[in-house]
């Protein structure tokens, strides 16, 4: 049996669990490198009965699951994986493992996103790294207004952060109630209210088929001139071209960004070079305790199917 840990960017899969289980029956293959060309992943995944992914860095959509012949089990890590065909892989007979999942790490991150642009600590630590010195002016966050857009796990915790802070909080979603919002310390508002009060703008929906391009340029219009966006839940949510146009033309203070429509994110991206934007690579979940969860759910589960699959 062959086994492929796929995306594992820092090089850790195997430090942190105990793959010992599945290596006594299975040989363990590690990529750091992510292809995005969908045949250069069915190349390399062409060898491989199991395939352990990383959240969803690879998708394994219906038509490379079509060519992977050998693929009996995708060991995915979180609860859920939108970029797996579940249908196409049930179709075919490949079973579909999910692992634990915390959400501290993401809240935790969207906060550092929310001071790390409120203080403007990017430009200021590469200020000092190039020989300078202040270059700006910060804004405080007591007496802000936090917009958030959806108060599931992360965002009903992001909200009662803010509370801490001295912030007003208010709060939409498409199936959002007052009762839900106040017991999480929010006022709920319509959206366009939203997007008009809010200082800060924080995103923590599910990507799916109505949330694609929620926030939109009309969205955007609405959004004081010092306000900033934060997104950590999904690129797609924000319609990429007309945030970079607002930003361009500077009708936002800024946006700060670890989630993206393409990732990694292109290199010649106006992501990378917007001096009002904060991009990071994706890293609101990784850290190494949440890691450990993944790593350690996905390699018992690899271990439990070889046991009850011998090649």
């Amino acid at each position: 049996m062959k086994v492929a840990i796929l995306d594992d960017y820092q090089d850790v899969a195997l430090r942190l669990a105990d793959w010992s289980a599945v290596r006594r029956r299975a040989e363990i293959t590690v990529f750091n490198d992510h292809f995005a060309d969908p045949a250069a992943v069915v190349e390399r995944l062409r060898p491989f009965d199991v395939v352990c992914v990383m959240r969803e860095r690879t998708p394994l959509s219906r038509d490379i699951l079509q060519q992977l012949p050998r693929l009996k089990l995708i060991a995915s890590t979180g609860l859920r994986n939108a970029s797996i065909d579940m249908r196409a892989a049930a179709e075919r007979g490949i079973v579909v493992t999910a692992t634990g999942y915390e959400s501290t790490p993401t809240i935790e991150f969207s906060w550092a996103l929310i001071l790390a642009s409120a203080r403007h600590l990017a430009r200021e630590a590469a200020s000092v790294r190039d020989g300078g010195w202040q270059t700006s002016i910060g804004a405080n966050l007591r007496g802000k207004c936090l917009g958030v857009i959806g108060l599931g796990n992360i965002g009903k915790e992001v909200a009662r952060i803010a509370l801490a802070f001295g912030m007003t909080v208010i709060a939409w979603s498409q199936n959002l109630t007052g009762e839900i919002a106040g017991a999480a310390g929010a006022t709920l508002v319509d959206k366009d209210a939203l997007f008009r009060q809010a200082d800060i703008v924080t995103v923590h929906l599910i990507l799916s088929r109505r949330t694609v391009g929620l926030v939109g340029a009309a969205e955007l219009a609405l959004m004081k001139p010092t306000a900033w966006l934060i997104n950590t839940s999904r690129g797609p949510i924000v319609d990429q071209a007309a945030l970079i146009e607002a930003l361009q033309a500077r009708r936002i203070a800024g946006a700060a960004l670890d989630v993206f429509d393409a990732e990694p994110l292109p290199a010649d991206h106006p992501f990378r070079k917007l001096d009002n934007v904060l991009a990071t690579p994706h890293i609101g979940y990784v850290t190494e305790e949440l890691y450990r969860t993944f790593y350690g759910d996905a390699a018992a589960s690899i271990a439990a199917w070889l046991e009850s699959n011998p090649a």
